[in-house]
C-alpha cells in the first residue's frame, strides 16, 4: 500500500502529504469522483478543506508484473489528523446499534 501512496503523490504533487486511496466501493463514496451527502456534510464539519481527486498512475497488479495504467480516487487532506479522522469514520465497516 505505500507504494499506491508513493506513486499518487509523484503522479499528483498538488494533492499534498496526507493522501487516502479509496475503494470504489467505499461507503463515503457516491461515485469515483464524488463524496455522498453524508460524507460532504461530515467533511465540511470537519475537514472542510480535503477534496476528492481522480489520479492516473502506474502500478503493478502483483509484485514482478509490468506497471500498468489506473485511475485511483483520492481523498486529500490539510494535516494527518483530518485524515486520520475520516478514516476512522469512513473506512470502517459501520457498526451495528444492536
Amino acid at each position: 500500500m505505500i507504494d499506491v501512496i508513493e506513486a499518487v503523490k509523484q503522479a499528483e504533487p498538488s494533492l499534498g502529504p496526507y493522501v487516502l486511496v479509496l475503494r470504489g466501493d467505499a461507503r463515503a463514496l457516491s461515485g469515483p469522483d464524488s463524496f455522498t451527502p453524508e460524507a460532504r456534510a461530515w467533511l465540511d464539519a470537519h475537514a472542510p478543506d480535503a477534496r476528492l481527486a481522480q489520479v492516473p498512475v502506474m502500478l503493478s497488479p502483483y509484485p514482478g508484473a509490468p506497471p500498468a495504467p489506473r485511475t485511483l480516487t483520492v481523498a486529500a487532506f490539510a494535516d494527518g489528523r483530518q485524515l486520520a479522522a475520516f478514516a476512522t469514520a469512513w473506512t470502517a465497516d459501520p457498526l451495528d446499534d444492536e
